[in-house]
């Protein structure tokens, strides 16, 4: 068994990367588990010469100062007896055994837990060579498309993960296709490590920009921020550690070749290079940028920059859905105000308006004073606010010109039909010494004329009714004076007919 036993173990260490040392301990470990299967075997301990490839089979105890269990333990006493200079935490042999006292049954079960050691040492191997590459690129092919995820090979029986959250909406995936994903975590299990993947980390982004610009990758160009919305726009904030080296231009290259490599690994997702600066305005003003900048103020206290565009870039420095400020604002980590100059104006207008009218000219306040100096002499200026107009209103208003309708004219009728039956009374001459029998308009029908009440139905039937009683009654009087003065008329010493 010692040349086959040290072949195969060669085999193993070429086939599975799996050091000698580790072979061997996993078959020590198998060859005892079956010899402690039996009960009372649980002291037996195999040892494996990796040069020889012989095999020792002893029974050996631990030397502790108070017995816990009386078949693997034993005290310093006993001990002695085995071996004078035995101390404790050492490991005595006490028996030495024959290496083929184990049957068939035996050998297949040491055959079962070697392979699962060797297994598990395989499965530790990987999981500490992708453990050391998080936050790494990593290149896969496409195994299969399940609904929430995307498996990717990447070569040793080992999977990655790539969740839907972690695709870009500008990218289509397919079977057996190449694909470069960030490494996000590394996790153990049961089947073998699990590694978390995704290409919508900012991450990914930088790793790309290292791939692609030999000056990033050697450091002397820096990435020192990353704004990122995968799938639509990227902003990156670059500077320079040499003297005379322009960022900007190292990143984007020659005609852009550089940044156009990155922008198709992202399936056409834009990126803005912009250049670092320490002072806080001049970062701002650039990471708006394609929009340009008036002017920046800084709230130090607040984290607040205000910021101030010329109104036909106002739309660019917002862009679409608020994109472009929200990347910036990222970016700097500053709460960016943006507005026009326009706005700003007005703004700053109404302010200085506001105390104008708040406080009196200086010309009106002089003025006041030369003219009260006499009055203040006498006592004080005279400081009564005048009279308040009277208000006028829509029932004062229809009563005038209702006035001026009713009102008579020089040289006309009294008797004028159009007008109505009030206003002809109001019209009507008073009493004279020429006509004693005139009627004098009453005083109450006076006060009546110079305001008229709204005129209704019932009213105007009432007024026409008098109008014609007062004919009636007028008639008779006539009569009689018609009859007086034909009396007069005939002279003396005449009868008449």
């Amino acid at each position: 068994m010692s040349r086959d036993f040290v072949g195969a173990l060669l085999q193993l260490n070429a086939e599975k990367q799996i050091s000698r040392e580790q072979l061997i301990g996993a078959v020590e470990d198998g060859i005892q588990s079956a010899y402690r299967r039996v009960a009372g075997d649980e002291d037996i301990h195999v040892r494996i010469d990796a040069e020889t490839g012989k095999i020792r089979v002893f029974r050996a105890r631990r030397v502790v100062g108070e017995i816990e269990d009386e078949f693997t333990e034993m005290t310093i006493e006993q001990a002695k007896a085995f071996d004078a200079g035995a101390d404790l935490g050492d490991l005595v042999e006490t028996e030495q055994l024959d290496g083929d006292v184990f049957g068939r049954i035996g050998a297949q079960t040491a055959k079962q837990i070697v392979l699962q050691r060797i297994r598990e040492v395989e499965r530790d191997q990987v999981f500490d060579q992708f453990a050391s590459r998080e936050g790494e690129l990593m290149t896969g092919t496409v195994n299969r498309v399940e609904p929430r995820a995307i498996i990717l090979d990447v070569g040793k029986n080992v999977e990655a993960i790539l969740a839907t959250t972690e695709q870009s909406t500008l990218e289509h995936y397919r079977i057996g296709q190449n694909v470069k994903a960030f490494v996000l975590e590394v996790r153990r299990s049961t089947k073998g490590p699990q590694i978390f993947v995704s290409r919508t980390h900012k991450g990914f982004l930088k790793r790309l920009f290292e791939l692609e610009v030999p000056e990033i990758h050697n450091g002397t160009v820096e990435i020192k921020a990353i704004a990122r919305e995968a799938g639509s726009r990227s902003k990156v904030a670059v500077s320079s550690r040499q003297d005379g080296l322009d960022p900007v231009g190292a990143t984007v290259g020659q005609r852009g070749a550089r940044v156009q490599a990155v922008v198709a690994e992202l399936s056409g997702e834009k990126i803005d290079v912009i250049p670092w600066s320490d002072d806080a305005s001049v970062f701002v003003a650039n990471a708006l940028s394609p929009a340009q900048v008036i002017s920046v103020d800084i709230d130090e206290e607040h984290r607040i920059a205000s910021v101030t565009v010329p109104e036909r870039m106002l739309s660019l420095a917002i862009g679409r859905e608020g994109q472009n400020a929200r990347l910036a604002a990222r970016l700097t980590g500053w709460r960016i105000d943006i507005r026009s100059d326009v706005s700003v104006a007005e703004a700053k207008a109404a302010a200085d308006a506001v105390p104008a009218l708040l406080e009196p000219p200086a010309e009106a306040v002089g003025a006041i004073e030369a003219s009260d100096i006499g009055k203040i002499a006498e006592g004080g200026p005279d400081t009564t606010p005048a009279a308040k107009p009277k208000r006028v209103t829509k029932k004062v208003a229809a009563a005038a010109e209702q006035d001026a309708e009713g009102a008579p004219i020089a040289g006309g009728d009294a008797t004028d039909t159009a007008a109505p039956a009030k206003a002809k009374r109001a019209a009507k001459p008073k009493a004279t010494a020429a006509d004693p029998e005139a009627d004098a308009a009453p005083a109450a029908e006076s006060v009546a004329a110079a305001k008229p009440k709204r005129a209704t139905k019932a009213m105007t039937a009432k007024a026409e009714a008098d109008d014609a009683n007062g004919a009636e009654a007028k008639k008779p009087a006539a009569k009689a004076k018609a009859t007086k003065k034909a009396a007069t008329a005939v002279p003396s010493g005449e009868v008449a007919s």
